[in-house]
């Protein structure tokens, strides 16, 4: 089974992959785990002001302070995930990251960083369960 895991950081990225540790059966042997991060993009009117290395450089390291605590914890377990990131609204990465890769099941954590976003965007797991063709397993 190919299974999706998003993350941010959030103290609910850290419930889920604690959920995930304690049901040995979503990441058993047959398993094939792919963790990915969305990286909020620079507004266009300052990337005019950047050079495109510097800016890739912004968001490889964004994505790398998501994925290393991540990282160390799937070595812990002894996971063997494929770890990605993307630059976007976390929704549309999450969602066309699972429909491209034809994941079975998308694991995530019912909230992010920021209650705010929630409020004026929508919420992140509701836009990724109503984009996404995968069954979405939330964590609270």
């Amino acid at each position: 089974m190919k299974i999706l895991l998003a993350v941010d950081g959030s103290t609910y990225t850290k419930r889920m992959l604690a959920y995930i540790a304690a049901h040995e059966e979503l990441i058993g042997s047959g398993n094939e785990l792919t963790v990915i991060t969305a990286v909020t993009p620079v507004p266009p009117h300052v990337t005019s002001f950047i050079d495109k290395t510097s800016l890739q450089q912004y968001y490889t390291d964004e994505a790398e302070a998501v994925l290393k605590p991540v990282r160390a914890f799937a070595e812990q377990n002894k996971w063997k995930p494929t770890f990605t990131s993307a630059v976007g609204h976390a929704a549309d990465v999450i969602a066309k990251a699972a429909n491209d890769g034809k994941v079975d099941m998308v694991i995530m954590g019912s909230h992010g960083h920021s209650a705010l976003g929630s409020l004026v965007m929508g919420s992140v797991t509701s836009r990724v369960m109503a984009n996404c063709t995968a069954p979405v397993l939330i964590v609270r």
